[in-house]
């Protein structure tokens, strides 16, 4: 473990003047309404749209916040009722970042730290207290801060592998999953000394979204230019099973599977196919004694084709999937469809999710939040 000190984040602002931000519209059953209440959080440039997390998929407010500019990722702490999202460049060419936390209770920012470095798609702890942020997928670097929470200051470095670029903390914790976009292996550090203990692969080169089942011991990865994902055992750090989805593509696309979500018991796994409009599902449920089976292919009802709207940073839609938290909807990001895990079939649309790939959900009880999934979704 390396403290980073030569790397400490630059404060810009403690409680940035008190400013409250502008809520632009505020409906029935938004967030702090008296009873018990579960929403989809979706970051546009510069603005915050909350919608119900059941049909219609209501929209219950919308909040400008000038901060959330150029986002790289975004993670909550429920008891704090703050998120956390990293802004600006990340990396490389696209240059330096940042992080911003921001207080859901008082619409207001909490605190903003400049970077020496980029910032990417960062996760936090259950607890509340550690933020696990990535220094970008366009450098070849390899650092991962551990970040305080409550300050915004750097306490450790971990040196993972080149192009920091996407994090899942586990649900107890104790683990942090390191997703490196320059490797062919995916990293697991412990939270307990920010150091790595382990690396699962080789992987198909470029480790890009991924989903962990830690019940199973269980990887899933997708990886640049490869339609399709694969399989690893997080015991023995070897792939299992490669799995082509079959659907025609051209190959300069990049990342044709940049989305990939399990439903919260683990047993369905949903895979985007942003070059054809789709989502492809598979049954994991004996995985890993049997390969995923797959059950369907969901042809969205918005093409994925291209540029988000409003755009402050990497405009292409990339795709992002996540499962809500009692598993019923998946949530189509860059795309705006909302899909039935019953049905396999779509059942709403959020225009927000159509120029987002920055969500999760939130449950609220007594005007409060008190739970979520995260980004990626929970953690089977």
């Amino acid at each position: 473990m390396r403290i980073g000190v030569a790397l400490a984040a630059v404060v810009l602002c403690v409680g940035c003047g008190g400013r409250q931000d502008a809520v632009v519209f505020r409906g029935e059953g938004a967030p702090g309404s008296a009873g018990s209440h579960r929403y989809e959080y979706v970051f546009l440039d510069r603005e915050l749209d909350v919608v119900e997390a059941q049909p219609p998929f209501r929209l219950v407010e919308r909040v400008r916040i000038p901060e959330f500019h150029s986002l790289r990722g975004v993670a909550v702490d429920p008891r704090a009722a703050t998120v956390y999202a990293s802004v600006g460049g990340n990396g490389g060419s696209s240059g330096h970042g940042g992080l911003v936390a921001y207080d859901l209770l008082r619409n207001r920012v909490v605190w903003r730290r400049s970077f020496s470095s980029g910032t990417d798609s960062l996760a936090i702890t259950p607890n509340g207290r550690t933020l696990y942020v990535p220094e970008g997928e366009r450098t070849m670097g390899d650092r991962w801060y551990a970040v305080d929470a409550r300050t915004g200051d750097i306490t450790a470095t971990i040196h993972a592998a080149p192009g920091p670029h996407n994090t899942i903390v586990a649900r107890d914790g104790k683990t942090v999953y390191l997703g490196p976009r320059n490797s062919r292996f995916l990293v697991v550090a412990s939270a307990a000394t920010n150091a790595v203990v382990s690396r699962v692969g080789p992987l198909k080169p470029g480790v890009r979204p991924f989903a962990i089942d830690e019940t199973r011991g269980l990887a899933y990865t997708t990886a640049t230019g490869f339609l399709g994902f694969q399989v690893s055992s997080l015991r023995t750090r070897r792939a299992l099973y490669t799995v082509p989805i079959r659907f025609p593509w051209r190959h300069s696309l990049g990342t044709p599977s940049h989305g990939i979500a399990l439903t919260p018991d683990g047993r369905t796994l949903a895979v985007i196919d942003v070059p054809n409009s789709y989502v492809h599902i598979f049954d994991v449920s004996r995985v890993p004694e049997r390969a995923p089976r797959h059950v369907a292919d969901v042809r969205l009802t918005h093409s994925m084709k291209g540029k988000e709207s409003p755009c402050g940073g990497d405009c292409g839609r990339a795709g992002w999937l996540q499962y809500g938290l009692d598993g019923r909807y998946l949530w189509v990001a860059d795309d705006g469809d909302v899909v039935s895990a019953t049905t396999n079939r779509v059942v709403g649309y959020v225009p927000a999710l159509a120029s987002s790939r920055y969500l999760f959900e939130l449950d609220w009880r007594g005007g409060k939040p008190v739970r979520t999934g995260g980004r990626s979704g929970l953690t089977p």
